[in-house]
């Protein structure tokens, strides 16, 4: 069964940005948004992952969840999306850990 997906690829080689487009409408700048099946949307996360490098590569689709969706992630990210209980949360990594107050 088809469904939507969504994918925000950035700083990713020009090839991969055509060959996402071959499937979804780029609705803004590496903004991807279409209906396809699990196995096509499987296999353009897979393209993606392999081509993200030092970029950034986000896909939102359906699940059965209590959210309605899943995330996943690729390329050097500051965000990365955990489970808290069954809900996912978006992790921030900071470059610096930094004590409030040091002793």
């Amino acid at each position: 069964m088809s469904s939507m997906i969504v994918i925000s690829a950035t700083a990713v080689p020009d090839h991969l940005r055509g060959a996402l487009t071959r499937w979804l409408l780029e609705v803004t700048p590496e903004l991807y948004v279409g209906t396809v099946s699990a196995k096509v949307r499987d296999e353009l996360w897979a393209a993606v992952t392999a081509c993200t490098n030092d970029g950034l590569a986000v896909l939102a689709h359906p699940d059965d969840n209590e959210q309605g969706f899943q995330l996943r992630t690729a390329g050097t990210r500051r965000r990365e999306p955990i489970d808290f209980d069954g809900l996912t949360l978006i992790a921030f990594h900071r470059e610096s850990q930094e004590m409030a107050n040091p002793l």
